[in-house]
């Protein structure tokens, strides 16, 4: 056994004893050691930004792409914004112990649904600072302990933050051990964590699909997959030209390196030198590349789409565009080349929409709005862990009510089945 493994078990052991008093923590100390955190976050500013200074110049060296770099840059802004969605988590309800539903049996059983804490939490992901925070805070509110191994890029950044995440638990008088950072860069942690099932109750991944992949592959503990965002949005001929115009050009450029930036545009065959024209034109005209797909390639500062340019997240100012005959080729487009993350359908005509809602199974569908809201602190989660695409236990937006699972309490009254 390596010194890394042997570290992680314990971590792990910390992490299950840390889990049995959370479950019974209050709700008040949850609140209280996440608006310390905040607190404690914001007093620490100079020496987070310090930190994230020393991971933005070591990922300039390694020749990060811009979009990488943007994920990984905290500034005054950002910064005030995880403390902020630190204290939206503590000011929601407290989802543990909350009935889900109740009845009554025929037997004289009452029976009621309640959440439960799913118990230990590992969380793996790349170079997003801010993960560490969110997922550290929605574990804490929904009860469970939590094991986060960051990337290396954001190696500083994320031990500087979670020395606040500390500091809070220490203020409410919860075990330290209920949120743990992973005090290596070393891949080696990553596989044991994937392999602790007697530790470990189920793991997040959030990252790029070699990362995501990788922890499919390799996992014996349940996963919550956030596969790749290859969001779609569909221009139907119904479109109102302001609103298509004003949404297209948001998904795609407000921020490209985030899972919900829109990755390829869909327009219906009818407008294509009409709104779909201008659309294109406006993205061409913000630096965003073209790579346009048989129809289109006429429409100027386009470039000609390869097979491959479609069914990629590129994180880039690129975006893919095709034409579709009508609201079912675009549904038929999203299911070959889409990875059920989020679709968009930009139209006024009610059964154009209604057929889009009822059509697809990504996890988030949306009607003339932008993609970049497929966020959880834009659903009014406070913050989430990732988006999950897959189909069991939790889906879209994973927040701290879906961190949570269920138990059943049964009540007699000295009942017995005959």
């Amino acid at each position: 056994m390596t010194e890394i493994s042997q570290d992680m078990l314990e971590m792990g052991a910390r992490a299950r004893a840390a889990a049995q008093i959370l479950a019974t923590a209050t709700p008040e100390a949850k609140t209280r050691a996440l608006e310390a955190a905040a607190e404690a976050l914001l007093a620490a500013r100079a020496e987070i930004l310090a930190a994230n200074a020393r991971d933005l110049e070591a990922a300039r060296e390694k020749g990060l792409s811009g979009a990488m770099l943007d994920r990984l840059l905290l500034d005054e802004a950002r910064l005030q914004g995880v403390a902020e969605a630190l204290r939206v988590v503590a000011g929601q309800p407290d989802p543990v112990g909350a009935v889900i539903s109740e009845w009554d049996r025929p037997t004289g059983l009452h029976i009621q649904r309640v959440r439960t804490p799913l118990g230990v939490v590992g969380v793996i992901y790349e170079s997003r600072p801010n993960v560490t925070a969110d997922a550290g805070a929605l574990c804490l509110k929904a009860g469970n302990a939590v094991i986060l191994r960051g990337g290396s890029e954001s190696f500083h950044s994320s031990r500087a933050i979670h020395a606040a995440l500390v500091t809070g638990l220490k203020a409410a008088g919860l075990p330290e051990d209920a949120i743990q950072l992973v005090q290596t860069t070393d891949r080696a942690a990553v596989s044991d964590m994937l392999r602790m099932v007697a530790h470990i109750d189920v793991i997040v991944p959030r990252g790029g699909k070699g990362l995501v992949g990788l922890v499919q592959c390799e996992a014996r503990v349940p996963v919550f997959a956030h596969l790749e965002g290859i969001c779609h949005i569909y221009v139907d001929a119904s479109a109102d030209p302001e609103k298509a115009r004003r949404v297209v050009l948001n998904a795609k450029t407000r921020r490209t390196g985030i899972c919900g930036a829109a990755e390829c545009l869909l327009i219906h065959r009818g407008i294509v030198d009409g709104l779909g024209a201008q659309i294109i034109a406006d993205l061409v005209a913000e630096g965003v590349e073209v790579r346009a797909g048989e129809g289109l390639q006429h429409l100027p500062g386009v470039v000609p789409a390869a097979p491959e340019d479609f069914g990629r997240e590129y994180l880039d100012m690129i975006i893919a565009a095709a034409v579709v005959e009508d609201v079912a080729g675009a549904m038929a487009h999203i299911r070959r080349y889409g990875s059920q993350h989020t679709e968009s359908v930009i139209a006024e005509d009610a059964g154009v929409v209604q057929r889009f809602f009822a059509g697809l199974d990504s996890a988030i569908l949306m009607h003339n709005a932008s993609t970049q809201f497929a966020d959880g602190g834009e659903f009014g989660l406070g913050a989430e862990i990732g988006i999950a695409t897959g189909k069991m236990h939790a889906r879209g937006p994973v927040g701290a009510e879906q961190l949570t699972s269920f138990k059943y309490l049964v009540t007699g009254d000295g009942t017995v089945r005959a």
